[in-house]
């Protein structure tokens, strides 16, 4: 079966408070990106970054490195990996994570693919009802902006369209692993990185790309509370999650 192939449609977006022109070729990023779209009165030059791979370059990666994926899904990768590029030179980046919102502050659960952090998250929506909503349910922003670490929606939210163009104060990271019995402690910097890094940009052709990260990585982790949950999936999994991060 072939892929319906978009016509290119080039547009202007708002994402993490940045200028972003981007150009699409297919149909789920721009399905994705839809409620970014602004009418800002702004020129391409002025943008703070360009998304543009050219429909040949996914044709390239489809023939020789993901045969078995979409353009779809090609698209949405590249388009994404680029935005979180832009991100470092603007005090920001994308962590692997769901990212749920609870009284104005922006809680992240991260973890390894399989491991069940959307998973946790529904229970966070479960539990506090309208009073939670998730912002991204997989590669939620992360940027310093005018003395504040805010978390923002993006439109790469993995397999999901659980993401929401807004912003909110960066609550705490929360790195998750499965246990029977739930639990919850604050990590040093120095457990941190590796669990950071891991989920967070790491193939990078320009060496002072890496030094971006390393200098963000080290900022988020050192002003912002990190933690490490082990957990299983129930109402208590939340209850003790929260009593421990909550910064209202």
């Amino acid at each position: 079966m072939t892929e319906k192939k978009l016509e290119c449609t080039e547009k202007k977006y708002n994402i993490a408070d940045l200028k972003i022109v981007m150009t699409t070729y297919h149909e789920k990023t721009e399905r994705q990106a839809a409620s970014y779209t602004t009418e800002e009165d702004w020129k391409k030059e002025n943008a703070d970054g360009i998304i543009n791979f050219e429909h040949a370059f996914y044709e390239d990666e489809k023939q020789h490195f993901m045969k078995n994926a979409t353009y779809d899904s090609i698209e949405y990768i590249f388009t994404g990996s680029l935005f979180n590029r832009i991100l470092l030179n603007f005090n920001g980046c994308m962590l692997h994570s769901s990212a749920v919102v609870v009284d104005g502050y922006a809680y992240l659960f991260s973890a390894d693919s399989g491991t069940g952090k959307s998973t946790h998250a529904q229970l966070w929506l479960k539990h506090f009802g309208d009073k939670a909503f998730i912002i991204n349910d997989d590669k939620p922003a992360i940027r310093f902006v005018d003395g504040e670490w805010y978390v923002y929606g993006t439109p790469w939210s993995g397999k999901t369209n659980q993401n929401v163009n807004t912003k909110a104060k960066l609550g705490a990271i929360v790195f998750i692993e499965r246990a029977k019995e739930n639990r919850i402690e604050k990590i040093s910097i120095k457990e941190a990185i590796p669990l950071f890094f891991k989920q967070t940009i790491r193939k990078l052709q320009a060496e002072e790309k890496m030094d971006l990260v390393l200098d963000i990585m080290a900022r988020i982790l050192t002003e912002n509370p990190v933690y490490k949950l082990g957990c299983n999936i129930s109402d208590e999994a939340v209850i003790t999650a929260y009593e421990k991060i909550r910064r209202v």
